[in-house]
């Protein structure tokens, strides 16, 4: 399998192909292409085949199949090496962990035009608009539910490591660089994250990486 990602320091979507990638135990080429520079249209162009039209990554190139959505990513390897490596096994569990998965997907759109994922910086004292701050209290519903009802097994979302974890990753990422104040059921969860070694190798690329984009390197939000 070969899976082709964008820029550590600000692709949250690659670090979710990527993970999901790692979760499913499976060898794979890892191609890293700068998204915001000429090698990636040079890249789309020679890969026409496999790039999907959309041009966004990550895409996993696995023989003939081509995916390119990080949840599509994450179904494609559950139906290939189980999907209990990448959900929780009960029921109830099971169903908040793919509606959390869903809304992620989905929604928190504020936060992520105001708060772009920028794993190498740090920033404080700053004030975001309210429905950024709407966007932060769900979320930390969620976490807040998912632990209490299903975290007894580990330090993540639903115990052990899942998609769920996947898909909160680049929030957890955010929440670190824009000095988000977190209750401490929230900071000991984006810290077990953090410390996670595949998190460690990603912000590891993330700290290596020469590129800068430089509309992603200061927040939307007024200090």
């Amino acid at each position: 399998m070969k899976l082709i990602i964008g820029n550590r320091n600000y692709s949250s979507w690659s670090l979710r192909g990527w993970l999901a990638a790692k979760q499913s135990g499976l060898s794979f080429e890892e191609i890293t292409v700068n998204i915001s520079g000429d090698d990636w249209e040079e890249a789309k162009r020679e890969w026409g085949e496999i790039a999907p039209s959309s041009g966004k990554v990550p895409i996993l190139w696995d023989g003939d199949a081509v995916i390119w959505d990080s949840l599509a990513i994450v179904e494609y390897l559950a139906d290939k090496v189980g999907r209990d490596r990448f959900w929780p096994k009960e029921d109830a569990a099971r169903g908040m962990a793919r509606s959390m998965v869903a809304e992620m997907h989905s929604s928190y759109l504020p936060l992520r035009r105001q708060m772009p994922m920028n794993v190498r910086k740090r920033f404080t004292g700053l004030d975001f608009p309210d429905e950024v701050q709407v966007n932060i209290v769900r979320i930390l519903t969620l976490w807040a539910e998912a632990r209490a009802r299903f975290g007894s097994g580990g330090p993540f979302l639903f115990g052990t490591f899942s998609a769920a974890d996947i898909f909160y990753a680049p929030i957890a990422s955010r929440f670190l660089t824009y000095g988000v104040r977190l209750p401490g059921f929230a900071q000991a969860y984006v810290d077990a994250l953090w410390e996670h070694e595949w998190m460690q190798a990603w912000v590891q690329g993330a700290e290596d990486e020469e590129w800068v984009i430089a509309q992603w390197e200061a927040p939307q939000a007024t200090p």
